[in-house]
């Protein structure tokens, strides 16, 4: 995941001066992306067992990956 947000945001406004969009740089766009797929994988998983990284190590070796 990406560092904390700092969005540099330009609002669009109507004639009474009440926001009505927000445009934001492409790279602050995809970074906000990223961390959506990101957290959305997360709560996907939360009811996944888990597994300890020594035993993830160990299934890597009795494979051939490590």
């Amino acid at each position: 995941m990406t560092m904390p947000i700092n969005l540099h945001p330009q609002y669009i406004t109507d004639d009474k001066g009440d926001k009505v969009s927000v445009v934001i740089g492409m790279e602050e766009f995809e970074n906000m992306l990223e961390d959506i797929e990101d957290l959305t994988a997360i709560a996907d998983r939360k009811d996944e067992e888990s597994t300890s990284h020594a035993d993830f190590l160990n299934e890597l070796r009795a494979d051939g990956t490590l």
